[in-house]
This record gives structure tokens, sequence and C-alpha cells, in this order.
């Protein structure tokens, strides 16, 4: 599943932001099963077919062909598909808002089928 994040890292760097004239924004996800990316964030039919993509060639269940199975079927298919997308984000900042394209937003993309919380640190530099 994915969640579009973009709204809610803004609101919580806003303050910080904003007094970057240049810079970079860095995202880190402290977790292996789970992955940032930045794709379209206006038609929710691309998050269902990115879902859609990952399940096809990266399956799971019980006859799938993974060993590492110790936290369920679905463990070692969201540590592929983390490790696909990534765990980190680096995206410009230019007067005190992120540097994004204009369909652009930040996806927390969720390979769990039932996820504990996950965490995002924020770094910003700059002037």
């Amino acid at each position: 599943m994915f969640h579009r994040v973009v709204l809610q890292i803004l609101r919580e760097i806003e303050g910080d932001l904003a007094g970057f004239k240049c810079g970079l924004a860095h995202f880190f996800l402290q977790h292996t099963s789970a992955s940032l990316t930045i794709n379209e964030n206006y038609d929710s039919d691309v998050q269902a077919d990115t879902e859609t993509f990952l399940n096809r060639i990266v399956p799971e269940g019980h006859n799938a062909p993974w060993k590492h199975t110790m936290e369920g079927p679905d463990d070692m298919p969201a540590h592929i598909k983390s490790s696909m997308f990534g765990c980190s984000l680096t995206i410009p900042i230019t007067d005190g808002r992120l540097n994004t394209g204009t369909w652009q937003g930040i996806w927390l993309c969720e390979h769990r089928d039932h996820a504990s919380p996950r965490k995002i640190v924020i770094t910003l530099n700059g002037v």
C-alpha cells in the first residue's frame, strides 16, 4: 500500500523549511520492509498500478520461492520491494519550499500486510 505523505511531512517541517533560500532536504526511512519514492501525487490509479506491478514481479504467499519467512509470507517480498525503491530521498529546497515537479509527491510505500508505525528522519541543509 502506498501513502502520499508530502502534506504530513510539510506540516512537520514548514517552519524550518521556510528559513532556507537554497538547500537540500534529506528523508531517511528507518525500516527495511517499507520504502520512500517520488511519484505522481494526483491520480491514485498510479498507486494501484504500481502495487499491481510489484506484486507480479515479487510474489507473496506460501507458494513464493523465498526462504526468509521469519515474520510471515510477506516478509521477504517486503525486503525486496524496499530495496527496489530505497529508504531515502533527497529533494532540493528553493525559496523555502521543496522543489518538486508539478505532479510529484512523496510516497511512503508500505510493503507489509500488517505494518508497525514508520519513522522518517528529516535533515535540512543549506542557506
